[in-house]
């Protein structure tokens, strides 16, 4: 009995141990890579980059050969995109330059990975055709329709700026989708309307409206790809490949925007015309990020921190994730 009795003990304090050992953060097997994932779940917004690629089918047949899987989540708008990033829900998803800023900031953990080519045609404000504002000077004392933390809310702190007005001029009206925005816009309760492309082009086509000023001279509007950090470090060679097709959906979108249109038309049910009007504007390319492409972001993070938009200032070069993705 003695004996048994002190197995019993040995056992027990091992299992103690054990649990104390991973409690610890800098214990070997805590620290231990997690294996690489079999499927990958991309969240996606319409109208981008990664949207061509789902509609080509091509990176389900690259990633065949490796045991991965993919499923495909459609979004409504960045900030849900990235809340299911940050909760798990979803491995890997684009979103604009201003939702990258707001997570850093709210310390879910997310990395950047990579960016896309500027798109400053992409966003922008709208105002009613017989609207009395004809200048950005025009919108003070007026709601405008924006997104806590979208790349329209930027756009608008840039073009206020520019324009010797200051952020708390104007009344932000926040909205989280693009089809609440217009909704509020065309009650007339709001002078102006920020969106983002499909959704701006739709507007422009379906409304009487004309564009007050878009992110031309203000903004780079690029899009960021996102990961977990885990995730990202668990699975680079998943990633390369996700990152390889997208090069190449991007080279033949730009190449063949009436395909485009073609491809992505019935996959979202949006006008062809609506596609046309914002792929004509648009530069597809997916890039490494960059020391200036950090800076360009940074000068994002600075105002949001400076209008208190934020909890506190970032240095958003602290979220890049320096992986070998095979990015030029």
């Amino acid at each position: 009995m003695t004996s048994s009795l002190s197995r019993r003990r040995a056992l027990l304090q091992a299992g103690a141990g054990a649990l104390a050992a991973a409690a610890v953060p800098g214990f070997a097997w805590a620290q231990s890579p997690a294996a690489p994932a079999r499927t990958l779940r991309i969240g996606y917004q319409k109208f981008n980059t990664l949207n061509i690629l789902k509609g080509t089918g091509n990176l389900e047949k690259a990633l065949a050969p490796a045991g991965v899987t993919v499923e495909w989540r459609e979004f409504l708008g960045g900030s849900q995109l990235s809340e299911a990033l940050a909760a798990n829900a979803i491995d890997f998803g684009h979103a604009s330059d201003g939702i990258g800023v707001f997570q850093q900031a709210s310390g879910k953990g997310l990395a950047y990975l990579a960016a896309e080519s500027p798109y400053p045609g992409g966003v922008g404000f709208l105002v009613p055709k017989d609207s009395p504002i004809r200048t950005v000077r025009d919108l003070k004392g007026k709601k405008v329709v924006t997104g806590r933390g979208y790349n329209t809310q930027y756009v608008l702190i840039k073009a206020l700026q520019a324009n010797g007005l200051r952020y708390e001029d104007i009344e932000p009206v926040y909205i989280l989708t693009a089809s609440d925005s217009v909704a509020a816009y065309q009650s007339g309760s709001v002078a102006a309307l920020g969106l983002w492309d499909p959704f701006l082009a739709g507007a422009q086509i379906a409304t009487d409206s004309r564009l007050l000023f878009d992110g031309t001279g203000l903004s780079g509007n690029r899009t960021y790809h996102f990961a977990q950090p885990g995730y990202a470090r668990a699975n680079q060679a998943t990633l390369r490949t996700v990152f390889a097709e997208l090069a190449k959906a991007n080279q033949w979108a730009q190449g063949n925007p009436k395909e485009v249109v073609e491809l992505l038309s019935p996959q979202l049910k949006v006008e062809p015309k609506v596609l046309a009007l914002a792929t004509g504007r648009r530069q597809y390319g997916v890039v490494a990020l960059t020391p200036e492409i950090a800076r360009e972001q940074q000068g994002l993070a600075d105002a949001f921190a400076e209008l208190k938009l934020i909890p506190k200032p970032i240095e958003v070069k602290d979220a890049f994730l320096n992986l070998d993705l095979g990015l030029a």
